[in-house]
């Protein structure tokens, strides 16, 4: 497979083959929640956003949009550069939060039990062949 353009709708739609492909819901805990992945500074300008919601472990959505992102359970935002270290596996989302390269909106006790479940996706993420 060739590169995807990182957050494009081709690349979007290999993401949610692959989650739910490879994470099934006892890998995900049969969790139940909402992500919001805000990303800032985009090349072009403007921010973009990746919504993910889990029902009882299950990826019941993944989408892909521009601007204000909608309401979730938990919002991690900051710039695309650190989103994309994390996508080429560069960098762990937990370290980019502790140093504050990322801020994360949301009950941070809650955010604790999930961490493992963001870290299996992260990890699927990181296999698609991106360019960025």
């Amino acid at each position: 497979m060739s590169s995807l353009p990182y957050l494009t709708e081709d690349w979007r739609s290999e993401a949610e083959r692959k989650l739910k492909a490879e994470l099934s819901p006892e890998k995900l805990d049969r969790a139940t929640t909402s992500l919001v992945h805000l990303h800032t500074d985009c090349p072009g300008g403007g921010s973009k956003y990746l919504l993910f919601r889990l029902q009882d472990g299950a990826l019941t959505e993944l989408t892909l949009g521009a601007g204000e992102p909608p309401e979730a359970e938990f919002q991690i935002s900051g710039p695309y550069e650190t989103f994309a270290k994390i996508a080429r596996a560069e960098l762990e989302a937990p370290n980019a939060i502790l140093t504050g390269k990322l801020k994360l909106r949301g009950n941070m006790l809650k955010a604790l039990k999930l961490a493992a479940i963001a870290d299996r996706v992260n990890k699927v993420l990181a296999g698609i062949p991106s360019a960025f």
